[in-house]
């Protein structure tokens, strides 16, 4: 058994680190949009054995209800890394053998990225990760059991993680995937995004609420750099 788990916190209030390019209410919608995005390629992925999104606010749980996805709520909002380790606990509870987490922010992912980062290694191996595009964070981590290596998110945890698994004497395997590598966490990332110019519910935010053209004089403003 695989199961997806991901965490998402509260709409409001979201995405901090884009507050000077974006307004409160724009960045609510813009993650409201990145985690549909993510859930809808997790749904469309064969092979899963269920998707679960944590969370302790009722805007992300409805999305997840209406994309099918379980709602696996946390008695308070605690972070990424409890988040997910309380996700762990729900998995070993239900008898899941292999637990599959990544952000609710990747709005280029694709089925065929979720089937590839849940594809278990032959022989098999442990821990499988997936580090995001400056290889300084871990945007996805495959583990099996779901509870054979504690939880390092943040600035460098795809480091962390690797020595995580290298003090348990867990083999590693290291899977690179492109759009997978892709979260929403600071403009330089949001105008990367949109550059590519790919259709789905994050890209059409962007146009309704005129942000493109914001964005278009970030990429002009980085490229003089």
């Amino acid at each position: 058994m695989t199961y997806v788990v991901i965490p998402a916190k509260g709409f409001e209030g979201a995405k901090q680190r884009l507050s000077a390019l974006l307004q409160p209410h724009e960045r609510a919608r813009l993650a409201r949009a990145t985690l549909t995005d993510t859930l809808t390629a997790c749904g469309q992925a064969r092979g899963l054995d269920g998707v679960g999104v944590v969370t302790c606010d009722a805007a992300p749980a409805e999305v997840a209800e209406s994309l099918g996805a379980d709602v696996l709520w946390e008695p308070m909002a605690q972070g990424h890394a409890p988040a997910v380790t309380f996700g762990v606990g729900i998995c070993m509870q239900r008898g899941v053998t292999s637990m599959l987490t990544m952000p609710g922010d990747i709005p280029l992912l694709t089925a065929a990225d979720v089937e590839a980062m849940a594809r278990l290694p032959d022989p098999p191996v442990p821990v499988v990760l997936a580090p995001n595009r400056d290889e300084l964070g871990t945007n996805a981590l495959l583990l099996t059991p779901p509870d054979c290596l504690p939880f390092s998110f943040g600035h460098d945890s795809f480091k962390r993680h690797l020595q995580l698994a290298a003090e348990r004497q867990l083999a590693v395997d290291i899977r690179r995937l492109p759009r997978l590598a892709l979260d929403i966490d600071e403009p330089e990332d949001l105008a990367l995004f949109a550059s590519y110019q790919i259709p789905c519910h994050s890209f059409q935010v962007l146009a309704d609420l005129g942000i493109l053209d914001r964005l278009a004089s970030l990429s002009t403003h980085l490229k003089h750099e």
